[in-house]
Parts: structure tokens; C-alpha cells; sequence
């Protein structure tokens, strides 16, 4: 199923909380081209959502007054908007060369044994969602782990057993 389908698929309307709507007034004064607001306008969905839904797209088109569609092009290029679900840890490997050539496949093998999870799954229990990504620019520091934000960097499979036993 397409990435869109899935979108369209959920069934569930979306509109910013009172909180959100505020921060995003407040932003949204700050550009005078209300269609640059889309980025913020996701990122914000995303932060009170966990993810974006079609749902989600075809508000933040209305909210900024344009098409969902320009929308949709932005939500889909940029790896940083989970486009379903993502677990309570969301969990991003870096996959390029410097965190290769430090056994980056290593940490992703770990996962798929400890978490039962492969790039691009939710644990059973949602706790853990992987992502393979490209680079987070720690490369001086590989393998790089980063974790719903937080960068955690010479990562080794040891390391990440202990990080993972302190997540809640």
C-alpha cells in the first residue's frame, strides 16, 4: 500500500489543540508568505499528532491556504515527518559511511533480535519504531544513534543495551 493510501485510509479528522493553534498563530505572524508556513504547520501536527495523518495534510492545507498536495510533496521528501504511526522511542540509525565502517549493522541486527523490529516497523508492543536514516552529522562520533531527538553518539551494541533498559 502506497504511502498515500495508507494516509487516506485512517479515517480520523485532525485540527490543532488550543495550545498548538496558539504556537502556530504565533508563527504563522512571522512569515509573510502564509504558504511558508507549511514545514512549521507540520512539524507542529506531528508534535501533538506523533505523526502525519491525510488527515492531517488536508487541515494544514486549509490552515495555510493552499493546496494538499503541496503539502503532501513537503511531508514526503523530508524524512523528519513520520507519515504513520512511530513507536513511543523512535529510534533512527544513521546509515551512511562513517556510521557503516563502524558497524552501524551491528546496532540495526540488535534491534531486529531485542526489540523484534526491522527499519521501518513498530514493536509489537509500540514501544520501539526503527528508521534507518541518512546522515545526522555526528560522523567525527560514529555510529550515531538518535532516539525521539536526542543524539546518542560511539554508539556499540553494549551502550545501546544500557539506553534501552533506562527508557520507560
Amino acid at each position: 500500500m502506497s504511502d498515500r493510501s495508507q494516509l487516506l485510509a485512517t479515517g480520523k479528522s485532525f485540527a490543532f489543540d488550543a495550545e498548538t493553534d496558539a504556537e502556530f498563530e504565533r508563527l504563522a505572524a512571522r512569515y509573510p508568505i502564509r504558504e511558508s508556513m507549511i514545514m512549521p504547520a507540520l512539524w507542529l501536527a506531528q508534535q501533538q499528532q506523533g505523526w502525519i495523518s491525510a488527515e492531517t495534510i488536508e487541515y494544514v492545507a486549509e490552515r495555510v491556504g493552499t493546496y494538499p498536495a503541496k503539502v503532501f510533496e513537503l511531508a514526503t521528501f523530508y524524512t523528519m515527518y513520520h507519515l504513520r504511526p512511530v513507536g513511543t522511542y523512535h529510534i533512527c540509525v544513521c546509515r551512511t559511511l562513517s556510521c557503516y565502517l563502524r558497524d552501524k549493522q551491528e546496532i540495526v541486527d540488535f534491534l531486529a533480535d531485542e526489540a523484534g523490529i526491522r527499519p521501518g516497523q513498530v514493536s509489537d508492543d509500540g514501544r520501539f519504531s526503527l528508521e534507518e536514516v541518512e546522515c545526522l552529522g555526528h560522523c567525527g562520533s560514529a555510529p550515531v544513534v538518535q532516539i525521539n531527538g536526542e543524539f546518542y553518539e560511539d554508539m556499540n551494541v553494549e551502550k545501546l543495551r544500557a539506553l534501552l533498559t533506562t527508557l520507560a
